[in-house]
């Protein structure tokens, strides 16, 4: 990845870059690079007092670590991309070189582990960049009104030098010479707080580099898992109830799948409330489309841990179903069919009827990727074995739609279809189809009945009107 990196970052026109991603500085330092000091008015310095600093692989073994401090504290400076681009062009260069070269000293340090003193610069140098005024002012930039609906976010200027911390930060957080009980000193809730406030960034590359970072922290910091979970509840929280605006959610939710996936049973109560609580509400939201594929997989995984949470997810769903949005109740139904999949009898048997209701409804849906979505279930086995043993019940409350479909509905490949569902449903007990199919006949004359009788009603009422009218004429 860090070669990678390395071919994906801008590089100077003037500079000449050698094949391991180091360059040969300019204006005649002779490969040295520089240290800066922060100015004392703010965190984008003006102007940098520099002095000439050795490259890490020209000193000692013994000069190493101290050298590698002072680079840490370089690169401390941050510079503002967002209201001043073009200045100081050269050191923003030279601190995207020292930033390589931590990087490349994490990569390959042997096999001691790293010392409190190290942890302790990392980490202030990773707060400086990530958490810095600058930072916040490009995400204040992006507009208030984002459409959470397309696909591209607005890409960060300063992320010359923050893909490589990003970088630093997941390699400090992995490596097998950090000590997890030092570093939980400096890795806090305090910066996994503010770590986790940087998901709801507009640039899908920091958010890919924030999700892989949180996963990392969260395996190997079992002190933070609790407080993890709980932010992420907040943030959350506030999305579906507050604002309905936020840019990282499916990554918080990939992350999450992951969380899930390692539950260990029976579940606790507090992840059943997270289901119920957080992962169903979260279905109602307009930008489900930005998310769903991730927040389905979340479900799903409850339901094949606990599969006594099957009928809770279904009346969920039928609780949030969309009613005008044809899109989102196609991803209903896929959604739905992943959780049948996982559904006892027993589980089934408490939701068939409400959601047999639903699937009529989708069936009657004049939108035909709708119709024709609800009549695939008919296709998944364990789905068909489910209705099929429970039919009595069901079929009643779904044959109208079905006849009506195989008879009046405008396209063709939906009544193909429905052709085909009856036929199966009339060799699987024909008895019971018969006798839906005179019902509905029943239920159709009466319909009929009905209104013709209502319209001779409306008829002699009128002739009554006119027959009033002509009579007040007349006298």
């Amino acid at each position: 990845m860090f070669k990678q990196i390395l071919g994906k970052l801008p590089k100077k026109p003037s500079a000449k870059f050698w094949d391991n991603g180091e360059s040969q500085t300019p204006d005649n330092n002779h490969g040295d690079e520089v240290s800066s000091q922060r100015s004392s008015n703010g965190d984008s310095p003006d102007c940098v007092s520099l002095e000439v600093l050795p490259r890490l692989r020209d000193v000692s073994i013994s000069e190493k670590q101290e050298l590698f401090l002072k680079k840490l504290r370089l690169c401390c400076v941050v510079f503002d991309f967002v209201t001043e681009p073009q200045q100081n062009l050269k050191e923003k260069e030279i601190k995207r070189q020292t930033l390589l070269e931590v990087v490349d000293y994490v990569i390959s340090s042997g096999t001691g582990k790293f010392p409190e003193s190290v942890i302790q610069e990392a980490t202030k140098m990773i707060s400086a960049n990530l958490f810095s005024n600058p930072h916040q002012q490009w995400k204040n930039k992006t507009p208030e009104a984002l459409d959470l609906e397309e696909e591209e976010g607005s890409l960060n200027p300063s992320w010359p030098h923050l893909q490589i911390v990003y970088e630093f930060l997941l390699r400090i957080v992995a490596s097998p010479n950090t000590d997890a009980k030092i570093s939980k000193k400096y890795i806090d809730h305090t910066f996994v707080l503010k770590l986790l406030d940087l998901f709801d960034s507009e640039d899908p590359r920091e958010r890919e580099y924030l999700k892989t970072i949180l996963h990392r922290i969260y395996g190997r910091f079992m002190v933070h898992r609790p407080f993890i979970r709980k932010t992420m509840n907040n943030i959350l929280y506030d999305f579906i109830f507050e604002t309905g605006k936020h840019s990282g959610i499916a990554e918080f939710l990939e992350v999450l799948g992951s969380i899930i996936n390692g539950f260990a049973l029976p579940l606790k109560e507090e992840h059943k409330l997270f289901l119920t609580r957080v992962l169903v509400p979260l279905h109602k939201l307009k930008c489900l489309p930005n998310y769903h594929q991730q927040l389905s997989y979340c479900v799903i995984q409850f339901v094949e841990k606990d599969c006594k949470l099957a009928d809770t997810v279904i009346k969920g769903l039928l609780k949030y179903w969309p009613v005008t949005n044809s899109s989102k109740e196609i991803m209903f139904l896929n959604e739905l069919e992943e959780i049948l999949e996982a559904t006892q009898l027993t589980e089934f048997e408490r939701c068939m009827i409400p959601l047999s209701r639903q699937i009529a409804q989708c069936l009657s849906s004049s939108h035909f990727q709708v119709a024709e979505r609800a009549l695939y279930l008919w296709n998944n086995d364990h789905v068909s074995n489910l209705v099929r043993q429970n039919s009595r019940i069901i079929l009643p409350i779904v044959f109208p739609a079905l006849e009506k479909n195989g008879s009046s509905h405008w396209n063709q490949a939906v009544k193909n279809l429905t052709d085909n569902v009856l036929k199966v449903l009339s060799d699987t007990n024909p008895e019971l189809f018969e006798e839906c199919l005179r019902k509905f006949q029943e239920d159709q004359q009466n319909a009929e009945d009905t209104k013709k009788k209502n319209g001779e009603t409306w008829r002699q009422l009128e002739e009554i009107v006119a027959s009033k009218g002509h009579t007040s004429m007349a006298k």
